[in-house]
């Protein structure tokens, strides 16, 4: 994990927002990026993975191998506790 973790605070509507962009399969197909491509892509993916009912061994793992050394133990943190539950309408063309 990455000694320099300065904490940025990413807003869940941000993330929630994303998801809902990304599971819209209007905009399939998608590349998920941000300004640095790091930590708020990993949490969307991570989030994402979670709807897709993946366990968090496996979200964490894909995180870290993508991370690698600019991995943040508080977007792990975000990532285990992002709440899901308002996003379980998932469409029925979206599979795991």
């Amino acid at each position: 994990m990455s000694k320099l973790e300065p904490f940025v605070s990413i807003p869940e509507d941000t993330i929630r927002e994303a998801l809902k962009v990304v599971l819209d399969t209007r905009n399939h197909p998608v590349l998920i990026h941000c300004k640095r491509g790091k930590h708020r892509t990993g949490c969307v993916v991570g989030c994402l993975r979670k709807l897709q009912r993946w366990c968090l061994t496996s979200v964490f793992d894909e995180y870290q191998r993508f991370a690698a050394a600019k991995a943040r133990v508080s977007d792990l943190r975000f990532i285990e506790l992002f709440d899901i539950s308002s996003l379980k309408h998932l469409p029925a063309s979206f599979s795991c």
